[in-house]
């Protein structure tokens, strides 16, 4: 007899070795305490067989699976989506768990796959995210108008569902020199921080585009003291960097006109012959005495950075100074 008959055989054997265990379909089954040892013995063994092959058979498959896996098999693509999707949602809750926020108003650069899709040269790649109710919506300005609308998601998606797309606001920029420029902005809603997202873009053409960005490296705005009413003020002058030997008087003046601020600098010298602030240079309002100044002031208590050139060495120097400004 061969290998495959005596299987057969064997099959047989078990079966029937099993069913002497139990009566055929319809009959009445035996009371568990009248089974006699050699009757649940079969059973144990008929179970343990079962068992066996179901474990051997799910080894085979787990085997099978990365065998395909290492040689570049495919995996149904049913299998593969579900697999995706479940991965993407832990990570998207993981994501959302760490990045939440108190309610505030925060500084964050925003990172793009493109050089032609970011913030604007005057924003040093950064926007305001404002976190109202555990809800992140992030403001950036781009570089002109050229951009019509975003849309949260992807290129494809967005002719249907026009209702989502993100409308601009007018920026009004200021550049380093002191020009300034009117582009386009947009609030963006943001789900997780530091996390990537697919963001859409309409240029002037009327074709959308895929792009990829995230909003990354959060930090919270310091509080800025409002600008006083129109008027005259004193107010405390710190002054840091240089060599520490200069002073500057404190408390000094501060004018208030049209909203804009202007502050009286005298310093402890008269050799300083210019300042420089925001990249536009002052000379000094007097000819005898002590130099000083008269400068802009763009926020109290906020350190103000400052250029002041020195003749007192052999040859003129600039020195980089920072003054805080606080009201008495």
């Amino acid at each position: 007899m061969d290998s495959e008959a005596l299987s057969g055989a064997a099959k047989h054997t078990e079966r029937a070795s099993f069913m002497g265990a139990f009566p055929a379909r319809g009959e009445n089954a035996p009371c568990p305490g009248s089974l006699d040892a050699g009757q649940k013995f079969r059973i144990l063994r008929y179970l343990f067989m079962r068992c066996k092959q179901f474990i051997i058979v799910s080894l085979a498959g787990v085997v099978l699976a990365a065998s395909l896996a290492g040689c570049g098999g495919a995996v149904p693509a049913s299998s593969a989506a579900a697999s995706s999707v479940a991965a993407s949602s832990v990570v998207a809750s993981s994501a959302v768990t760490e990045a939440a926020l108190p309610d505030g108003v925060y500084t964050a650069d925003f990172e793009t796959d493109s050089s032609m899709f970011h913030p604007n040269e005057a924003c040093n790649g950064k926007g305001t995210l404002t976190v109202e109710n555990g809800v992140m919506t992030f403001h950036v300005s781009l570089a002109s108008k050229k951009i019509v609308n975003l849309y949260p998601g992807l290129a494809a998606d967005a002719e249907a569902n026009k209702t989502a797309w993100l409308i601009p606001t007018v920026d009004t920029v200021t550049y380093a020199d002191g020009t300034t420029e009117e582009v386009y902005g947009y609030d963006i809603p943001v789900e997780a921080l530091d996390t990537d997202f697919q963001l859409a873009l309409l240029g002037t053409k009327g074709k959308w585009y895929d792009h990829v960005v995230s909003v990354r490296d959060a930090v919270e705005k310091a509080a800025e003291a409002e600008t006083p009413a129109d008027g005259t003020y004193t107010c405390e002058v710190t002054l840091e960097g240089g060599s520490g030997r200069a002073t500057v008087e404190s408390p000094a003046a501060l004018t208030v006109a049209e909203g804009k601020m202007t502050a009286t600098i005298v310093w402890s010298s008269p050799n300083y012959d210019y300042m420089i602030v925001d990249g536009e240079k002052y000379l000094p309002t007097n000819t005898e005495g002590n130099s000083t100044f008269e400068i802009p002031v763009a926020a109290l208590g906020t350190p103000l950075t400052v250029t002041a050139d020195t003749v007192a060495m052999s040859k003129p120097h600039e020195i980089e100074y920072t003054l805080t400004f606080t009201l008495e």
